[in-house]
């Protein structure tokens, strides 16, 4: 009896070592397996945009403003062929009323001794006898723009158009000049105004420009 007592309890103690190796060696297992990596998980996500550049949008914007769109009918003469201001004069002739309207023909003389060009539209500004603008920018009529050459002593003219202002009621004032600015040039011609007074302000303000034809007028 005593012995087979002993046999159990040895049996017993040998299952309870077993176990205990069996755990120590699962725990071992479990702290030394490598772990899942997260870039895995991380490169399903979607990639961020690269913000562009402040000066790429600034130097877009200071381009658009240098190079404007060009309109239709208004190309750009080339610079060998073009009427510089240097080599023109400028006049208003003859008014033409009518119906309530005042039209004058603004004239532009070749005074240089090479044939030159030009095309569109001129610029103009009335101004006082201290140089500052009177009224609004002229708006220009709708045409058709063509290359008008000048001989020497040759002229193109365009047509200057607004409402009376005594039947407009429009505000008024009497300029000392008009400024002139040829075709693509930026330098004015200034031509004495003795023409009485124009409107400025107010209704019926507006003044209205033609393209440039051949010749001095209607």
């Amino acid at each position: 009896m005593a012995y087979a007592r002993r046999a159990v309890l040895l049996a017993s103690g040998l299952l309870v070592v077993g176990t205990l190796a069996s755990c120590g060696t699962e725990s071992t297992t479990t702290g030394t397996s490598p772990r899942p990596s997260a870039p895995a998980e991380r490169s399903s996500l979607p990639s961020t945009p690269r913000a562009v550049p402040s000066d790429t949008v600034a130097a877009s914007v200071h381009s658009s403003e240098r190079s404007p769109a060009t309109g239709a009918g208004e190309r750009t003469e080339p610079s060998g062929t073009r009427c510089r201001t240097s080599e023109l004069s400028a006049g208003v002739g003859r008014m033409d009323p009518g119906a309530g309207q005042r039209n004058f023909p603004v004239v532009l003389t070749n005074d240089s001794s090479r044939t030159c060009t030009v095309y569109g539209y001129p610029g103009a500004a009335f101004v006082d006898a201290a140089g500052r603008r009177l009224g609004p920018d002229p708006e220009r009529t709708p045409g058709d723009p063509r290359t008008v050459t000048l001989a020497p002593g040759e002229s193109a003219w365009a047509g200057l158009r607004y409402a009376s202002p005594g039947v407009s009621g429009a505000r008024a004032a009497v300029p000392a000049a008009l400024l002139v600015t040829p075709p693509d040039e930026r330098e004015p011609l200034k031509v004495a105004w003795k023409a009485g007074e124009v409107p400025v302000a107010g209704n019926a303000s507006k003044v209205f420009l033609t393209v440039l034809q051949p010749g001095t007028g209607p």
